[in-house]
């Protein structure tokens, strides 16, 4: 077996060679080199975002935007629906507001004395504004109708944009199911169908459950407020039993299966029946022609 020995002088020379090689240490630098140096810029304050509204107060600022709706004959209810006040004016005959709701939901062609009414609950006092249809989409491609209420003093919504529609969004549906006063129901935004041509969306999509009568209600951002799209209706399950020999059935609203409107096409809606005023913007962005003028 063989040994390597460096010996006392290999070993002073792998020492000298150590501390040659090794990076020389700056000294630190003097009091009279740093006065040189540029003084240190100031650091300024940081602003604080503003704090987010809470759930509560959120709400409570969503709900004076929302209506329902009360379809006649004669003096009879035939159907309800609801409605979001999307603009108003001031005209020689005093304030005028406008609500959006499905087109579906106010047709009257089946019936021979038809009659409107919007109605405005707070608490326990309710109260009812004569209305009539001044545009009409055609059902199922453009199913919105705008309604004209005089007299009607509601804050109208803000209209989100198409960037602003985004998957996971929080949101809260503001309806009035089975014709009974303003409910709310919870969730997000589960999906957003895209028009491949127009680029913009055409059909979103929230888990939050609604009812029948829901149609027309407002789906609106938690966090800014804003009116995401309009209720257009929910898929059903039909369920049957027998009872006695005799068949039954009735439909059941899918969870997580409620369809909307998104404001481009309320956008697209407005622009073609030329009340793109009611939202300050113009009709450049109108898209194709879907809807008729109501015949009233």
């Amino acid at each position: 077996m063989k040994h390597l020995s460096l010996g006392l002088p290999g070993l002073l020379a792998l020492l000298s060679c150590a501390a040659t090689s090794a990076s020389p240490v700056t000294p630190a630098p003097t009091q009279e080199a740093r006065t040189d140096t540029a003084p240190s810029a100031v650091a300024r304050p940081v602003e604080a975002p503003a704090p987010r509204l809470s759930r509560k107060a959120q709400v409570q600022r969503i709900l004076p935007h929302n209506v329902r709706l009360a379809l006649l004959e004669g003096e009879k209810v035939r159907s309800t629906a609801s409605g979001v006040v999307i603009g108003n004016e001031q005209t020689p005959q005093g304030l005028v507001s406008y609500v959006l709701t499905n087109a579906h939901a106010v047709d009257t062609r089946e019936l021979e004395h038809p009659g409107l009414v919007v109605i405005v609950d707070e608490r326990a006092d309710s109260t009812e504004y004569r209305a009539e249809v001044v545009a009409l989409g055609a059902v199922p491609d453009m199913d919105l109708a705008l309604v004209k209420v005089p007299g009607l003093p509601r804050t109208p919504a803000r209209l989100a944009t198409d960037a602003e529609l985004e998957m996971g969004e929080d949101v809260v549906v503001a309806a009035s199911p089975f014709g009974r006063a303003l409910s709310l129901s919870g969730g997000m935004v589960s999906q957003i169908e895209w028009d491949k041509e127009s680029k913009r969306p055409r059909m979103v999509k929230t888990d939050a459950p609604i009812g029948y009568g829901a149609s027309g209600g407002g789906i609106f951002s938690l966090e800014s407020g804003k009116l995401l799209a309009i209720v257009e209706g929910y898929r059903t399950a039909k369920v049957g039993f027998a009872v006695a020999e005799q068949n039954f059935s009735f439909d059941v609203p899918m969870p997580g299966e409620t369809f909307a409107a998104p404001g481009a096409k309320v956008r697209q809606f407005l622009a073609q029946r030329g009340f793109s005023r009611l939202l300050g913007e113009g009709a450049g962005d109108a898209g194709p022609a879907g809807a008729q003028t109501a015949s009233r």
